[in-house]
């Protein structure tokens, strides 16, 4: 597609997320006076949607507000209230008691779970879709519905509706999304046939609770973070460290997998992820390297990232969830999280450099052909315009939480690209509109699993917390799991439990796919790289030996404070 017909379509696309998020931005102003009564009403409901929520944004002075409310989930405080005056204590109690109280609790974690299971039979679809297609071919050359066999002026190929089906039942960024649909009938069939039920589920999730808020925002970052004038500039700083190491590949990829993550607790971890990933798609996954190196390097990677944010309170997700609430800043994050983090980072890092160094004796062998053969340069970009799109970066960093902000930013800077196109590429669109899809969806399912999260959290003591929330961000999202057990009371005064729960979320946060919010993100990115797809079991097995690391050093370095 050239950059014409691109930025004549980019301008919709983005005029109607502006819509959406200006109407969010609308809806959650500050209440009137006049709406204390609302504001009551909601005040049990968590950030996370629980309980039925409302909102009542006035217009002008006084006019008729429009009220947000959702049945569902069932308020957690009301359980709570429940089980304490029929004596229920125990977890397994806890769990019945909520699923005879609402049965959509279940429900909604069995679609969930189908959901997960999808994603590890991703690559099986993937090969039907390529197989599909193939006959497909086969079929139309053989019967004449090729675009040069028909007799009509545009003609195209037959496209094969199946493989179509089976490709997308494959792409993992799509797969909650799908499954969005049976939780969408769901809500329908089990709360009386009630459309509110479904609207307003939705609408407390983007208009009160601003779960879709980030979504957006991983979007617009990585469209900007992945032009070329920022990764080449990425490739200058960090060619810098890798300079102490004569540049060699092993010198990049430790610079890469080391520096780049650690950038996340400063750019976000979306960011830092965006243009890790392609550095490392440049610099090694074009290669032909093997597949155990790469599916090293991307669970090392998701690792590294995940924990790489916690230098700062307002970059990591799950630290951002818990930051206000307990009340950590900078200097606890250092203290407690800071210089674990970049010792795991390290050590991690170093693991897997001995394991695969005759890796990187392959991998400089055909860099320096590579080398030899190119005889021409690349033109180099005007360091104005780098800082340009640098100022961009930083204008979407910074108002992250404001989307029409930083939708405002986006779409200038789009303009800003269409003016100085000599030094662009094309704006990549479609990887991180996929990256956001999926990220909504997990938050649409994610919201609806605190009745049973919420309680396993409770019972856990600081090793089998750290542990259990290790295990759990695998199948949830980390900041889900932080967000929750900041809701929990026996959380508020006890800092060992604090610790834990935030060191685990972030530790397993390399586990899998949705374990946290960039990994979507560095999947979409490097997924061509790997054949059939990117296989969750591979995944995960790349990833445990450096889970392992950073737990030990969670577990067992002191605390600095």
């Amino acid at each position: 597609m050239n950059s014409g017909r691109l930025l004549r379509r980019l301008p919709l696309i983005v005029g109607f997320v502006w819509l959406f998020a200006s109407a969010v931005s609308l809806q959650a102003a500050p209440q009137e006076s006049g709406s204390e009564a609302t504001h009551q009403a909601s005040g049990h409901a968590s950030d996370e949607g629980h309980g039925e929520a409302s909102h009542d944004s006035g217009h002008g002075g006084g006019g008729h507000g429009h009220e947000i409310s959702s049945p569902i989930p069932y308020s957690l405080e009301k359980y709570k209230v429940e089980e304490e005056a029929q004596g229920i204590d125990s977890l397994m109690g806890k769990l019945q008691h909520r699923i005879k109280e609402d049965p959509f609790n279940l429900a909604a974690t069995i679609i969930f779970l189908l959901a997960v299971l999808h994603t590890f039979a991703a690559g099986f679809f993937m090969k039907l879709a390529h197989k599909y297609e193939h006959e497909h071919e086969e079929k139309i050359q053989r019967e004449g519905r090729t675009a040069e066999a028909k007799p009509y002026k545009n003609a195209k190929d037959d496209t094969s509706f199946r493989a179509t089906v089976f490709h997308f039942l494959g792409e993992v960024e799509a797969v909650f999304g799908m499954w969005c649909i049976p939780l969408v009938v769901t809500i329908f069939l089990m709360h009386d046939f009630s459309w509110h039920a479904v609207t307003g589920y939705f609408d407390v999730l983007a208009f009160k609770n601003m779960k879709y808020t980030e979504p957006l925002f991983v979007i617009v970052i990585m469209a900007i973070a992945s032009t070329r004038p920022i990764l080449k500039f990425s490739e200058k700083v960090l060619g810098v460290v890798a300079g102490f190491g004569k540049r060699k590949p092993s010198a990049w990829w430790m610079s890469i997998l080391i520096i780049g993550p650690l950038l996340g607790s400063f750019i976000t971890e979306p960011a830092a992820m965006t243009i890790a990933a392609l550095l490392l798609a440049d610099q090694f996954y074009r290669y032909d390297v093997s597949g155990k190196f790469k599916y090293a390097t991307l669970g090392l990677l998701f690792v590294n990232v995940s924990v790489g944010g916690t230098l700062t309170h307002f970059a990591a997700p799950p630290v951002l969830m818990v930051a206000g609430t307990w009340g950590w800043g900078m200097a606890h994050m250092f203290d407690y999280f800071g210089y674990k983090a970049v010792t795991a980072i390290v050590l991690s890092t170093l693991l897997y450099f001995f394991i695969f160094k005759k890796e990187f004796v392959k991998i400089n062998q055909q860099a320096e052909k590579e080398h030899n053969a190119n005889e021409l340069p690349e033109e180099p970009i005007p360091f104005w315009i780098t800082g340009v799109i640098l100022c961009f970066m930083a204008w979407t960093v910074f108002t992250l939480h404001h989307p029409p902000l930083f939708i405002a930013g986006f779409l200038f800077f789009l303009a800003f690209v269409a003016a100085t196109k000599t030094h662009q590429d094309d704006v990549s669109i479609k990887g991180p509109l996929l990256v956001g899809v999926f990220l909504a969806a997990l938050v649409t399912h994610g919201s609806l699993q605190n009745w049973w999260i919420s309680p396993v959290l409770g019972k856990l003591n600081e090793v089998s917390l750290f542990l259990g929330a290790t295990l759990l961000t695998a199948f949830n999202d980390n900041a889900a799991i932080t967000f929750l057990a900041s809701q929990v009371p026996a959380f508020a005064s006890n800092e060992a439990l604090q610790y834990a729960v935030v060191a685990g979320a972030v530790t397993g946060g390399g586990l899998t796919v949705i374990a946290n919010a960039p990994n979507p993100a560095g999947q979409s990115l490097l997924q061509k790289y790997f054949g059939e797809g990117i296989s969750p079991l591979n995944l995960a097995l790349g990833a445990i030996p450096p889970t392992i690391i950073v737990a030990i050093c969670f577990l067992f370095l002191p605390s600095i404070g």
